[in-house]
């Protein structure tokens, strides 16, 4: 199915993803199918309509969550923020509190299914015994909860399948795996999905377009799903989906550093675009993310923090040493805009262009394998030509040269006009071995005054 694309009021220049239209017909759904199989699969994959409508689902949330310049009733100038714990979370419009008693009863199986009490070294068994729960009852619970001109989206008539068994496979993809007992941004980007395929299919129209509605997907969905996986990989100790090693941001996670990030930005209108540098006024200094006492405080208002302070739930020991490229991100000078800048930039390149990930999302008619008629073909970078060739192959370590060609024109790269040493959209690969400038805080922090030795992507 197509449909044009939404725009922002008064902002053609942002587009929104589509809502389609149930009059429309046909409406083929598909069960979804895995298509990413070798790793130059992943270049078919930058040009899919999927990845396009990831990108900008990604970049409207994302500007949804920065600050915004207001007038208030006498007509002053005011700053408008949206934290955790805000009236878009704890007051928000009924689709959204729906989703909050989904997620509720999904984590009450925990109770459930206790961890098994006998040794072992990765993962709890215990937590096939809460996916298999939830497996068997998400058929039960999406008819539970979610309208039927959602799960059976179209005109009616006999077909199969439906609307539902899209929706179903994105949300099950969304809390780990079972097979491997591990849970990584593949998971969420799964997640994701669920929520953008809720979108398409009208089931939040009861909320305000144009950053109200998304603010409260984000702050009173995402942050609570967030919420039960992070109890799920403490109570069954869930490995990280891959090895990051030190060149990954977070063992589990990345979303909550872009909306994080961008609570911190420098306020804009509604006629702006996301600004590329500079910072709330008094927002916490990227380098305050060091100090765990700091990070308690800030936890409860902010994503990033609350991401940075699950690690410090979970990890010991120098933030720099378990925590390298954050650590780096903290001694970014040029504010939260910056940070966000980056961290889009990276979510394209490390997250959606790597092979070990995406190799585990699955495409319906959704989120489509069906190329995007307007995408750019992407160019041989580094991060094509490091792509395992079968979906049994370990990825090979990173490589120090330097792509030259232009990157996938991403939507999130075109929105931010952002361009880097590999073209727009895909920024250059991290290289290991580089030296690196350790920001002032940490130029003494670490064993005998030794600081990491990884370098920021931007």
């Amino acid at each position: 199915m197509e449909a044009p694309k939404q725009t922002q009021p008064n902002a053609a220049s942002f587009p929104v993803l589509e809502i389609w239209d149930p009059s429309k017909s046909p409406c083929m759904f598909i069960k979804p199918v895995k298509q990413i199989n070798e790793g130059p699969d992943v270049a078919k994959f930058l040009t899919s309509k999927a990845y396009r409508d990831i990108g900008i689902f990604v970049m409207q949330l994302n500007r949804a969550m920065c600050p915004r310049k207001i007038k208030d009733d006498d007509g002053k100038d005011k700053i408008q923020t949206f934290q955790l714990g805000s009236e878009y979370e704890t007051q928000p419009v009924l689709s959204v509190r729906i989703l909050q008693t989904l997620l509720a009863t999904i984590e009450s199986y925990i109770d459930e299914a206790p961890p098994d009490q006998g040794p072992r070294r990765f993962g709890n068994i215990s937590f096939r015994k809460w996916y298999q729960l939830l497996e068997d009852r998400i058929k039960e619970l999406l008819e539970k909860f979610l309208p039927d001109s959602v799960l059976n989206f179209g005109p009616r008539y006999e077909r199969k399948p439906r609307a539902m068994d899209e929706i179903k496979s994105y949300l099950l993809g969304g809390f780990g795996s079972a097979q491997r007992l591990d849970y990584g941004t593949g998971h969420e980007l799964s997640f994701l999905a669920f929520l953008g395929s809720l979108w398409k299919l009208g089931y939040f129209k009861d909320g305000k377009p144009g950053g109200d509605i998304e603010r409260s997907i984000i702050l009173g969905v995402f942050e609570p799903y967030l919420r039960v996986v992070r109890r799920l990989i403490l109570t069954y100790t869930l490995e990280p989906a891959g090895s990051h090693g030190v060149w990954g941001l977070d063992d589990h996670s990345f979303q909550p550093y872009i909306y994080g990030s961008a609570q911190l930005t420098r306020p804009i209108s509604d006629s702006e675009p996301m600004p590329l540098e500079g910072s709330l006024p008094r927002a916490p200094k990227p380098a305050q993310v060091v100090k765990p006492e700091y990070v308690e405080q800030e936890r409860k208002r902010n994503m990033y923090f609350s991401a940075i302070g699950f690690i410090n739930d979970v990890k010991k020991g120098p933030f720099w040493e378990h925590s390298p490229i954050l650590f780096d991100i903290s001694g970014i000078k040029d504010g939260w805009g910056k940070i966000n800048k980056g961290m889009i930039k990276m979510y394209n390149a490390e997250v959606l262009s790597k092979f070990p990930v995406v190799q585990h999302f699955y495409f319906g008619s959704l989120f489509s394998w069906e190329q995007d008629p307007d995408a750019t073909i992407p160019q041989q970078t580094i991060h094509m030509s490091n792509q395992p060739n079968t979906s049994t192959s370990m990825p090979p370590p990173p490589s120090s040269s330097t792509a030259t060609g232009p990157g996938t024109a991403a939507p999130w790269a075109q929105a931010t006009s952002m361009t880097g040493p590999s073209g727009p959209g895909i920024p250059y690969s991290r290289a290991p071995g580089h030296p690196v400038t350790l920001p002032s805080h940490a130029r003494s922090g670490g064993a005998g005054g030794q600081g990491p030795t990884t370098r920021a992507p931007w």
